[in-house]
Order: structure tokens, then C-alpha cells, then sequence
């Protein structure tokens, strides 16, 4: 792996995480954001309805970049834009 990387000539580079760190992680805010700020906030009465709300925030967030853009802007993400 790290020859792979030293032929790519600085374009890749390789970020070693712990094991567990969600915060590190910039999955974790979309689903931060679909859980608690979209679809935590409603009342679901089935599975059905419950994949459907969920399915439909994350089309939202598909439409709002924006958005997603924000997430990277959390100083412990830093490291994904440096």
C-alpha cells in the first residue's frame, strides 16, 4: 500500500484513524442529521414509513450540498480538506 501511494506522487494520501472514532468520521453527520434532525422529529407508525422518511432525508440531503459541504467544515474533519 504505502508503494502505491509514494507512485501516486502526492495525489493520495493515507490517514490512519482509530479504531472508533465517529467524530472522524464524515458519515457520521449525515447520519446525525437524518436521525435527529429530520426523521427523529416525526412520529412513524411503520417500517414502511420508517424507510420511506428516512429514504426521503437523505434525497434532501442529495439536493442540499450545501449542507453536506457544512459538515466539513467541523475542525475535526480537518484533516479531509487539508
Amino acid at each position: 500500500m504505502k508503494a502505491f501511494v509514494a507512485s501516486t506522487e502526492g495525489r493520495l494520501r493515507l490517514f490512519v484513524l482509530p479504531a472508533y472514532s465517529p467524530q472522524l468520521n464524515p458519515d457520521e453527520w449525515v447520519w446525525k442529521n437524518v436521525k435527529h434532525d429530520r426523521v427523529g422529529r416525526t412520529s412513524v407508525t411503520g417500517p414502511d414509513e420508517f424507510k420511506s422518511k428516512v429514504i426521503g432525508a437523505l434525497r434532501r440531503l442529495q439536493k442540499l450540498p450545501h449542507i453536506v459541504r457544512a459538515f466539513f467544515a467541523d475542525p475535526d474533519l480537518r484533516y479531509i480538506t487539508t
